[in-house]
């Protein structure tokens, strides 16, 4: 928006704001060299370091002898999903065939998602990777969903019995290969095979809506920008999502959050990242601005849009939410589509509305808006090994 100035006078607020434009643009550039020049250096300093361990982005093809073993292998399976700024919000308790799956309240994010919608939707995506690898080697899962707010904190319990037959090995395959893609997209629509392959997945109870209109599309990209930029600029959730920001590798040192790489961050967002995006800084509406933007570009260069839903607002329709998502991410790996689930449109309450408006989907509960098309695969950012977040016995 274009702002005017009220008032005559002098022309000293002109030399003012140039001033300040010049010593922002000098300090960009010398910070841009200073990072180049160190580069080297701390490259270095990253080796030195001794990082958490970390779950390998891959998985067995066949379930292991021993039934203690059988349980970590799911669980890797599991901490392979997608969770809300990777915070990978979950714990797993073992007693030989049962596996319990809760919720680590100390991974929430009560500012941005105060309900726990995100938490428990990422919940539901591990629970799926879960039940995708015991089906795919010839275990039978049983699950039993916990209500919320379950004292235990656990959300579904899971036993399995071995000798049945095997299932969906087509998107096993798929779950260490899947990513959130944050690149820009080459605005390919996709098949309309795909996109029936796609809606196949989605049960009764959930609803998946889509737009491919480009109009409709460069319409929602607007929504996203201004929705991203507004929650950039909430000083007090920022300050929560800057904490699951890494920096210099440390989401190797900690095995979570996501760097500025993983963001696909560029230029000065990318190396000044940690003013950008720190509540306290003087450079938060510089973040807020190039972020929003990214965004933007990135929901424009889409070749659809999807929003999944649930007809009715219900908390115990966030687990399996997840677990539907999940398999439309893994079917999507599957077909070669690149995915972003974007959550601020959602998360903002202003906004919400006219994206449910924008799809038809009005009145209803939204669970993830997603853009999907074409885009060189990015690489894999960490996990927290089994042995960080399970606990084992034998029974």
């Amino acid at each position: 928006m274009e702002r005017s100035a009220v008032g005559g006078g002098s022309a000293r607020p002109e030399l003012t704001s140039a001033a300040i434009d010049r010593r922002r643009f000098l300090i960009v550039v010398a910070g841009a060299g200073a990072y180049l020049a160190l580069r080297p250096y701390v490259a270095l300093a990253r080796k030195a370091r001794s990082p958490v361990p970390l779950q390998p982005w891959s998985l067995p093809d066949r379930a292991p002898g021993e039934e203690v073993e059988v349980a970590r292998a799911l669980i890797g399976a599991a901490v392979l999903a997608p969770s809300h700024w990777n915070s990978q919000p979950w714990r797993f308790e073992v007693d030989g065939t049962l596996i319990r799956l809760l919720a680590d309240p100390a991974r929430a994010m009560p500012i941005t998602d105060p309900e726990q919608r995100a938490m428990r939707i990422s919940l539901g995506a591990a629970l799926e990777n879960l039940l995708v690898a015991a089906r795919a080697w010839g275990l039978r899962p049983t699950v039993t969903y916990r209500p919320p707010g379950d004292p235990t904190g656990a959300v579904a319990e899971i036993t399995w019995t071995p000798g049945e037959p095997i299932h969906d090995r087509a998107l096993f395959r798929a779950i260490p290969e899947r990513r959130t893609n944050r690149k820009d997209y080459d605005e390919r629509g996709l098949y309309h095979e795909s996109r029936t392959a796609l809606s196949a997945l989605v049960p009764p109870d959930y609803h998946l809506y889509w737009i491919d209109d480009r109009e409709q599309i460069k319409a929602i990209g607007e929504i996203t920008h201004d929705a991203v930029h507004d929650q950039i600029e909430d000083k007090r959730a920022e300050a929560e999502r800057f904490t699951w920001m890494r920096f210099d590798d440390s989401d190797r040192e900690r095995g979570d959050g996501l760097s500025p790489d993983a963001l696909d961050l560029g230029g000065p967002a990318k190396w000044f990242a940690g003013r950008y995006f720190n509540p306290r800084s003087w450079l938060l509406g510089q973040g807020a601005g190039s972020l929003g933007k990214k965004c933007r570009d990135g929901v424009r260069s889409a070749g659809a849009l999807a929003l999944l839903t649930s007809p009715v607002r219900r908390e115990e329709s966030w687990l399996p939410g997840g677990q539907v998502y999940e398999r439309l991410a893994l079917k999507a790996t599957q077909l070669g589509i690149a995915h972003q689930p974007i959550n601020a449109p959602i998360e903002q309450e202003r906004y919400r509305p006219e994206l449910l408006r924008r799809f038809g989907a009005s009145g209803e509960d939204p669970l993830m808006f997603v853009r999907l098309g074409h885009a060189d695969r990015p690489d894999a950012v960490p996990r927290r090994g089994v042995a960080m977040v399970a606990s084992l016995r034998k029974a």
